[in-house]
Order: structure tokens, then sequence, then C-alpha cells
């Protein structure tokens, strides 16, 4: 039982149950320490960062609970789960390299910390706090994923029609859900976070000057921010527990990838260290089907990857649909299409593959939102 907050843990002192298997995270415990010293036996108690004074320390300690310390020497909190936008770009009036997405990326990728225990143990708690988080944040709610390539120009009418779609999705109810980075990934979070077609149209004429993250991810951002304040105002204090069912628009990057920036228009971010859980928890939280734009390699990886629990799936589970917009591009350009077929034919799958042509071909084909069938 995880507790997350002081008046969870009052309540459960008051109660006199045993500790023993709860959870405390990030909690303040000064005060506590008598109130924890009265039960005796804390065997089985984990109290995950927070603020742990000595005393507090030293009853848990005695009493056998298990303290993991707060860590300060690392660029993120690994106890703090979800991100919005202003919290990985804090700092970009300096650079994007004082910000603490980019000095999160620079601690990942030192070679001297790679290996090093602690940092490994630091990553790994970050992301199981990320996913924990993610799970709450997503449950009941209807997703789609939507993958394309990170090369996609703001000033393209590839950006565009991804943002129309990711526009039409969130208007249907459905909350967006991409890789969270640049490119066709920016485009559906742009379009899932504005309230209107105007909007999006507004929004991507404002950015569309500075059409990619390359050379100057600081320019890249910059007026993407300005952009995303004109469309939602200011909002010093949007958290993704205040955001919670209104949100349309999530991104799950990576600092794996961290050479590609996370995009700001999403409601929530999902970031992680580890590439692999990241495209494993993109892809299952996907409930409502999955959208496959024009990409690459890493866009091709991650259509094998939605196929793979499609063709192994139980014969009574609901099957989300893969649907692949662009028919020269993946029969032609990228002949991932004959492929999918090979694997498909004769078996459940077949039924949710798709290949159509345009963006306004994909909403019938997915899963309605709950309510909505």
């Amino acid at each position: 039982m995880e507790i997350e907050s002081l008046d969870e843990l009052d309540d459960h002192l008051d109660s006199g149950e045993p500790l023993s298997g709860l959870r405390l995270q990030d909690l303040d415990l000064s005060g506590h320490a008598d109130r924890l010293a009265a039960h005796g036996d804390l065997t089985g108690l984990v109290v995950l960062g927070g603020r742990v004074p000595r005393d507090v320390a030293e009853v848990l300690l005695h009493g056998g609970a298990i303290v993991f310390p707060g860590i300060a020497d690392a660029p993120v909190d690994p106890w703090r789960g979800l991100y919005v936008p202003a919290d990985l770009y804090a700092g970009l009036e300096q650079g994007y390299a004082a910000t603490p997405d980019a000095r999160a990326y620079a601690w990942f990728v030192d070679a001297r910390l790679r290996t090093d225990a602690y940092c490994t143990l630091v990553r790994a708690i970050h992301d199981d706090s990320v996913t924990d988080a993610l799970d709450e944040f997503v449950a009941g709610r209807s997703v789609v994923g939507i993958m394309g390539g990170h090369a996609v120009g703001r000033h393209s009418a590839a950006y565009a029609g991804a943002a129309g779609l990711g526009h039409a999705l969130a208007e249907a109810g459905h909350v967006v859900a991409t890789g969270g980075g640049p490119g066709a990934m920016e485009a559906a979070n742009l379009g899932a976070l504005c309230p209107t077609p105007d909007a999006v149209a507004e929004a991507v004429r404002r950015i569309a000057p500075v059409p990619g993250f390359r050379p100057d991810v600081t320019a890249w951002a910059r007026v993407a921010l300005e952009a995303r304040e004109a469309v939602v105002g200011d909002e010093p204090a949007a958290t993704p527990e205040t955001l919670g069912p209104t949100a349309r628009s999530l991104g799950i990057p990576t600092w794996f990838y961290g050479h590609e920036p996370p995009n700001v228009f999403c409601d929530v971010i999902a970031k992680y260290f580890s590439n692999a859980i990241r495209e494993e928890g993109l892809l299952a939280r996907s409930n409502a089907g999955v959208v496959v734009l024009d990409g690459a390699a890493g866009t091709v990886q991650e259509v094998f990857q939605a196929v793979t629990p499609l063709y192994y799936a139980a014969d009574d589970a609901v099957l989300p649909p893969l649907v692949l917009v662009g028919q020269e591009h993946w029969t032609e350009t990228v002949p991932v299409w004959p492929a999918l077929q090979a694997l498909a034919r004769g078996r459940r799958m077949e039924q949710v593959l798709h290949l159509v042509d345009t963006i306004d071909d994909v909403l019938p084909l997915l899963l309605p939102p709950p309510g909505s069938r």
C-alpha cells in the first residue's frame, strides 16, 4: 500500500494497524518519530525519499524499516513521477543546456556514470515512479498512440495533417499519446492540446519559422513555449494531479534519445531513462488503437513491437487496431505492410490491421471511448 500524503499516514497510524507492507513515498516525516516508535516492530515498512530527520531515521532503522533517502546529487528527483513542460524547460532563458532536461541527458550519457551502481539505482527508481504515476494518470481513459518520424518539419503539410489528427482524436474523447519528441509526435500533441481547429492553425503558424530542433534547440523550444502560452494561458501551478481527467495530450519520451528534445505541447510528460520500458509502456497503454504516420527505422521498430502482442493475443483478448497511414510509404518506400499481412493471415489480428491513405480515414477504425459505444 502506497502512502503519498501525511493525511493518509496519520489516518493509518490512528487506526493502530501494522505498518508492514506500507510504502511511504516522498513525505516529510518531521515530528513523526514518537508515533512511529509507538508501533515497535517496523519490519516491512519502506520509506522512499522525502525528508527523514535523524531522530525519525533512528526509529525507522531500529524498528527494522528500510529507508531509501532522498538523492541530492542527481539532476532528477527519482520519486517525483510525471512532469509538465515547465519542469523540463526551467531555465531555458539561459539556453537549453541549462535546463533540467538537458542536464539529465548529460548525466545519463556520462561514461563515468553509465555503469555506476548508485546511478543505475537512481534511474531505475525514477522510471518505476514514472510508471506508477502514469498508470494512475491514464486509468479509465481511452488512449490512442500516434507514432511517426521526428524529422517532420513544422512548416510541412505532413505536420499540419498530424496536428489535425491529434485534435480530432482529442475532440472524440481520446487521450493522444506520442513518443513525446519533435516532428510528427509534436504535431499530434499540439493538435490534441488545442481547443479548436483555429487554435491548431494559429499555433502551427507561430512555430513554423523554426521548423526543427536542429541546429538550435533553444530557439525551437522558445517559440513553442510562446505558442503554448497563447493556447492555454499562463499556468505556473499546473501539475499532473491538477490536470487530471481534463488532459488530452500525453508525451512519453526518453533520455536514451536525449538528443531529440521533448515537445512542450503535452499536458503531461512521462519521461524515462530506459527506452525499452518507455516503448513498451506507450504501446501497452494505447488501448483504443495505434496510428502510424510516415517514419523510418525507429517507427518501423515500433510497428513490429505493436504487432507482437496482437500476434500472440489470447483468444478472448480485445485487440486494439493498428492503423498505418500512407499506402505508398508503407508498401513501397518502407514496405512494411506486406510483412504485416503475411504475419496476420488467418489470425485474429488480421481484422484489426488497416492501411489507409489519409488521416481522415483513421478515426472510424479505432475503438470508441467508454460511454460513446
